[in-house]
């Protein structure tokens, strides 16, 4: 993309009009330059976002501006460019749009979709189908979504031109980071990153995960040298498939290089975690190591073992540092302790993700938590441009020249048919659904995200990613999404504080084989005292303190009626749901996009959670519920 002429810490100058130019690369694919893009400050007036580290920062952080600043006709422009390359598709001529490109046309005669109803377009294309049937590019690979995402592993085509779309996004990460944390290009991000081994569909094309699709690329593989992106892991260790000697060798390298390190992070807290855990288990082994300069006979990968031989020397001293810290059994604020100069961790925290906050609290020491980006399989959407904000508020900016975007008013106590919105007219303090049309051949296809507008950066708003959509447990009439099973356990979970016990992981089910149904919520704790843990006159009440936060149709149904039992808590060993993923990765579920799944029903998944229960426990009495609560309308 190209730079823009204007200082990023100084506003556009007033009544600026030039004229949109689209320039074409070899493939007819517009790329737009908004270098001459018309601004009227009488409007508003573009947003300074803050001082630039460099000139190349400068760019960027123009770049957001000029795409932000004109946001609808961005979007404009991004549809007439997608329909204009993909009007010969047998997708677009079932609908007889006839080659136009005006949005009214669009939406008139395009329908909404999910992805049951692209999936026989998609499985022909899966199975060698080569004609033009949603992309008239041609699909290079599939990319799958999360396998605890609807049930499912979704296949999401993908043309290689993605990739540059995708890539200008990252690219615009640092940039806005560097405004908030001077000096990252002074050392070494740890980043925890990892792929998996992918498969072929019956035609041949690849199917993996979006990351591992991104680290595989050349992108990746053969960036230039850029000292804000410099980091500790050698490409072999993350480009291993065997997430034992992936995580062994990115470990071993952060700890030699520990001093150095400015930012730690994963693409999800949970994966973070893991890596936390991980060393709690191999301490040892890997301080021995670094005490000998030598590396564990468990590496057995020709090209991670080559990729460390500069690294390897004998430290002593490190080795004891290392086993000083680990040996007391005392994690708390181990991030800080082993990585001193570390100035923030890197993942995400929103959403499902957020309940990890305070354990990753424990163990960084307080250290900020920056969640940098919004994306998907199906599309990358945005960024946060206040990356150091508190996690309770972030969101994220749409960069309106990623795909074209539309929003479904969301209601769930409505069963009316609403109308889509344009990007540029959501409401703030409202919740849409996403929809998106992309390059590749999804058109008004529903990501299934329900996000809250927060405001708006010049013209493009912003959002905070609320949920899910129809992650539920139900018994009966009751309707629970994850949005508030989570702020439930939350509050729960702090009559936990004063013994100092927090809520490690958790997931759910609703058990329908006992008369009444009742949920059942899977704990699992962190005490400061492995060998303590709260008796059952404590978790009883936090059984209550569930009950209590959860909706008047569950409390009615409780307490009224008695059409549901009490709600359980079981309590699983440490480690469980780490077995979980273990599990989950074993089946195909990719590490990098894991998330532990907050509603279960898979049997083996039930049999391992309740193999490891320690204990069980009911809420003691039901929930208050007086008649006034009635909701005026039940969906039975």
């Amino acid at each position: 993309m190209s730079s823009s002429i204007f200082p990023i810490n100084l506003p556009l100058p007033p009544r600026t009009f030039i004229h949109i130019q689209i320039h074409h690369n070899h493939r007819s694919n517009p790329i737009f330059d908004y270098r001459s893009m018309a601004v009227d400050s009488e409007i508003f007036e573009p947003t300074t976002l803050g001082p630039a580290a460099c000139e190349a920062d400068a760019q960027k952080l123009n770049f957001i501006q000029e795409m932000t600043t004109r946001a609808d006709q961005v979007q404009a422009d991004v549809l007439r460019q997608i329909l204009t390359q993909n009007k010969d598709t047998e997708y677009l001529k079932r609908f007889d749009l006839n080659g136009s490109t005006h949005r009214n046309v669009f939406k008139a005669k395009i329908p909404v979709v999910t992805y049951e109803d692209l999936q026989p377009e998609i499985q022909r294309i899966a199975n060698g189908d080569q004609s033009a049937i949603l992309s008239a590019y041609p699909i290079t690979e599939f990319l799958t979504s999360s396998g605890t995402s609807a049930g499912q592993r979704k296949l999401m085509p993908t043309i290689k031109e993605d990739n540059d779309r995708r890539q200008n996004l990252y690219s615009l990460l640092m940039p806005v980071m560097n405004i908030y944390v001077p000096g990252l290009n002074k050392g070494k991000g740890l980043y925890f990153y990892f792929v998996k081994s992918e498969s072929k569909t019956p035609g041949g094309l690849p199917a993996r995960p979006v990351l591992t699709s991104y680290y595989k690329s050349e992108y990746f593989k053969s960036r230039p040298y850029d000292p804000y992106l410099v980091y500790t892991s050698p490409n072999e260790a993350i480009l291993c498939t065997d997430s034992f000697q992936s995580m062994y060798v990115q470990m071993l390298c952060g700890l030699y290089q520990h001093k150095e390190v400015l930012r730690v992070g994963a693409v999800f807290a949970s994966g973070l975690l893991r890596a936390i855990r991980f060393l709690q288990l191999h301490w040892k082994e890997l301080s021995d190591d670094i005490a000998k300069g030598t590396l564990s006979d468990k590496i057995t990968d020709s090209s991670v073992r080559g990729s460390v031989l500069d690294v390897l020397k004998p430290d002593q001293e490190l080795a004891d540092f290392i086993t000083a810290e680990c040996k007391t059994g005392n994690w708390k604020g181990i991030v800080s302790r082993i990585w001193p100069n570390t100035k923030y961790l890197d993942v995400i925290v929103t959403g499902a993700m957020q309940q990890y906050i305070p354990t990753l609290e424990y163990y960084s020491g307080g250290l900020p938590m920056a969640c940098t980006m919004y994306a998907s399989s199906e599309c990358y959407f945005g960024i946060n441009l206040r990356p150091m904000c508190n996690p309770s508020e972030v969101s994220y900016t749409i960069m309106p020249n990623m795909a074209y975007f539309e929003f479904l008013p969301y209601n769930k106590e409505s069963e009316k048919v609403q109308t889509l919105v344009e990007l540029a007219d959501v409401e703030v303090g409202k919740e849409y659904e996403l929809v998106i049309t992309t390059y590749s051949g999804l058109y008004r296809y529903c990501v299934g995200d329900i996000l809250r507008v927060t405001g708006f950066h010049n013209a493009a708003p912003q959002f905070h990613f609320v949920r899910r959509k129809n992650v539920l447990l139900s018994i009966e009439s009751d309707k629970t999404d994850e949005s508030e099973l989570q702020k439930a356990v939350e509050s729960a979970s702090k009559l936990l504080q004063e013994h100092d016990t927090t809520v490690v992981e958790y997931t759910s089910y609703a058990d329908t084989k006992t008369i009444p149904g009742h949920y059942v919520i899977y704990w699992e704790l962190l005490t400061n005292d492995p060998q303590w843990m709260p008796d059952s006159k404590v978790l009883e009440n936090c059984c209550l303190e569930i009950e209590e936060k959860l909706s008047v149709v569950y409390r009615q149904s409780r307490a009224e009626s008695g059409s549901i039992g009490p709600l359980e808590i079981r309590v699983v060993r440490p480690g469980t749901f780490e077995e979980l993923m273990d599990y989950a990765i074993s089946r195909g579920a990719s590490i990098n996009q894991y998330k532990v799944p907050r509603c279960v029903s898979f049997t083996p998944i039930m049999e391992l959670l309740d193999s490891r229960i320690v204990t069980t426990n009911f809420s003691p009495s039901p929930p208050t519920w007086v008649p006034s609560c009635r909701p005026s309308t039940v969906h039975l």
